[in-house]
């Protein structure tokens, strides 16, 4: 049984398969066709919607999410809005009326996810009004795609939607919507077995995960679905035995420690981004070219860990930093720093009955430096082809504690240590780095496929060593020289 909110009616579905979209729910389901299906990958943007969840004051704060990839079952005790659903009779939601006053809109394919990411950027304005800067207006379209309007357009109605009537939606005059929500959310139950058809369970505590994994050992783990769902919409595989761990509790904590961080596996991106600014601003400068605000608000670090794929953009970012990863399960809990985890393609240290409960992310050293360096085809929402992360500290003139990570080159995220090794203890010269650069083609042999040829990526690697060199020089200098003309490379 799914058992929450529609547009502000409570809808209960029964005899759902657990690797039903929210997407197929809509559409097949309920016979609301508003949400589109365009790439049925969570890249284009057509099948957005908002989700609202209460926060800890109790009030519903809603974030834009890709129906076509997010399991229907994680909508227990939430509030969906589709594009159904927002406006009041005739009268159109600002975000509506933007559009069209803008004309926003021409084949109108992607028209109703458009609208609804910018009904949640309306509805963040109303919690805590801020200026609509150009880096909020990429985070909140960035997972968009319009092949006709070339987006000035939807640009101008997002800075424009204040200039419309307030015009809210009818389930918005209800005094009890949140409170319902609420309790629904404390009461909703996800039955074990649903028929015949599989198992999709939602444990609320770390003991009941662990039992769950001792008993059903093969069962695939869930969180933001972002990665895993695609094996459903793009490989017709089956996803029959799901544990969903977006509310285990001690899964969703943030803990400060003395010397860093314990993040817990189910933390979503968009929880982590104040971290990240305050204390890596590096790392939440990739967080605009990772992927979209819909994923960024699903997808969490652990998930991103635990799927080892060699171009996910986190993992080389968290070896740099001498990451290390709790793993826990029926015969208990260990601890291993990030590099250990990596084994093979898709291989890691895990057992099978065996999941992430946390990552632990050090607090920077004294004179720590981080750099990250993602190279893809497109700027917003896009792979990495190559990822670089450096961190370094520069004592007396020497480069100190020296850590260079990639993604893409090589079969895992790894480390490349005899690169390290030439400049550890080595001031930035030429001559240092060329001899870094000489220990990087030694170690990797990347691979060929759709992103980049091995070639490519054994260049670009050894170019990011240049803008690493190129970068220290100038700030030595005291110069504003440009290393890049890339507006994104920081």
């Amino acid at each position: 049984m799914i058992d929450f909110y529609l547009n502000g009616k409570r809808r209960q579905c029964a005899d759902i398969t657990p690797d039903t979209s929210i997407l197929e729910l809509l559409r097949t389901h309920l016979g609301q066709t508003g949400t589109k299906e365009g790439c049925a990958s969570g890249d284009c943007g057509a099948c957005t919607v908002s989700i609202g969840e209460p926060d800890a004051s109790g009030e519903l704060r809603y974030q834009s999410a890709n129906a076509c990839i997010t399991p229907a079952y994680q909508l227990n005790g939430c509030h969906l809005v589709t594009v159904e659903g927002l406006s009041r009779g005739d009268a159109l939601h600002p975000a509506q009326a933007a559009m069209v006053g803008c004309h926003g809109s021409q084949c109108g394919f992607c028209t109703p996810g458009i609208v609804m990411s910018l009904f949640t950027l309306h509805e963040e304005q109303r919690r805590r009004p801020a200026p609509l800067t150009q880096e909020r207006l990429e985070a909140a379209l960035g997972g968009n795609l319009c092949r006709c309007t070339g987006y000035r357009p939807i640009r101008d109605a997002a800075l424009t939607m204040d200039d419309y009537p307030d015009t809210h939606p009818t389930w918005a005059d209800d005094p009890d919507l949140a409170t319902n929500v609420a309790e629904l959310r404390r009461s909703a139950a996800t039955t074990p077995e649903l028929a015949a058809q599989g198992h999709f369970t939602a444990p609320r505590d770390l003991a009941t995960l662990r039992e769950l994994k001792r008993a059903r050992p093969r069962a695939r783990l869930v969180a933001g679905a972002t990665d895993l769902w695609l094996e459903t919409t793009q490989q017709l595989k089956a996803l029959d035995d799901l544990i969903d761990v977006r509310q285990v509790a001690e899964l969703n904590t943030i803990e400060e420690a003395e010397d860093g961080w314990w993040i817990g596996a189910a933390v979503t991106y968009s929880r982590l981004e104040p971290l990240f600014q305050a204390h890596y601003p590096a790392f939440a400068h990739l967080m605009h070219r990772f992927a979209s605000s819909q994923i960024r608000n699903r997808g969490t670090l652990g998930g991103n860990v635990a799927n080892a794929s060699p171009i996910g953009d986190t993992p080389p970012v968290l070896l740099a930093l001498d990451a290390r990863v709790a793993l826990d399960g029926p015969a208990g809990e260990r601890e291993l720093p990030l590099d250990e985890f990596f084994l093979d393609y898709k291989q890691t240290a895990l057992e099978a009955d065996e999941f992430i409960r946390a990552i632990f992310l050090p607090r920077p050293a004294a004179g720590q430096n981080l750099k990250v360096w993602k190279l893809s085809k497109r700027r917003e929402d896009d792979i990495s082809a190559v990822l670089a992360a450096f961190a370094w500290r520069l004592e007396d003139g020497a480069m100190r504690d020296v850590h260079l990570a990639f993604g893409g080159m090589a079969a895992i995220p790894r480390r490349a240590p005899h690169a390290e090794r030439a400049l550890e203890g080595q001031p930035p010269t030429v001559a240092a780095f060329e001899a870094a650069k000489r220990a990087l083609r030694d170690e990797f042999q990347p691979m060929t496929d759709v992103r980049g040829g091995a070639e490519y990526r054994q260049v670009a690697a050894g170019n990011l060593l240049e803008r690493l060199r190129l970068m220290i020089a100038a700030s030595n200098n005291s110069t504003d020289a440009e290393v890049t003309l890339d507006a994104y490379a920081h």
